[in-house]
């Protein structure tokens, strides 16, 4: 996609077999590197959501905290950190859900959100969906409302979007 006359997709640089073979890796890290393509990209996450009420943004590490603060500073809500299980000090839910080789647990402080509180979700790229629903139904256990999800980059063949039916996700890129 452009943006503000930008190829954001000439910043992401594919990895042929890593982490294990067989995967193709998007590294953002070229994107991150260069101070126009980290902010137009961190602008468009934030396009469609400016004038929606957003009190807070969530995401869950790693690389979604790099978007997700960036997001929140610039829609002038609070961050709202989501990590894996015992990373947190305070009182938390949880949420354990499957992966393609297993389960995985996700957290956040009970007292993160207020009640009824406008949420964002952000992360880097959506594949298979998983852990971004996950993550919506744990900030939906604590009172929070899912008002959107923003991701960087989407994996389309890999259906992610289909367990995201009925919240408003959108993506800056996508590869087939």
């Amino acid at each position: 996609m452009t943006n503000q006359g930008i190829d954001l997709k000439q910043y992401i640089r594919s990895i042929p077999d890593w982490p294990k073979e067989g995967i193709l890796f998007r590294d953002i890290t070229p994107l991150l590197a260069d101070p126009v393509a980290l902010k137009t990209a961190t602008e468009a996450l934030c396009a469609d959501f400016r004038g929606a009420g957003i009190e807070y943004v969530a995401a869950v590490e790693a690389r979604g905290f790099i978007f997700g603060t960036a997001v929140a500073e610039k829609l002038g809500a609070g961050f709202v950190p989501i990590r894996k299980k015992g990373k947190l000090p305070s009182k938390t839910e949880s949420i354990t859900y499957d992966l393609e080789y297993g389960t995985d647990t996700l957290e956040v402080h009970i007292d993160a959100v207020k009640s009824q509180a406008k949420v964002l979700m952000v992360d880097d790229l959506l594949a298979t969906g998983g852990t971004m629903a996950a993550a919506c139904k744990l900030i939906e256990s604590i009172g929070g409302q899912v008002a959107g999800i923003a991701f960087l980059i989407e994996l389309s063949a890999l259906g992610g979007r289909e367990k995201l039916t009925g919240y408003n996700a959108k993506s800056i890129i996508a590869y087939d």
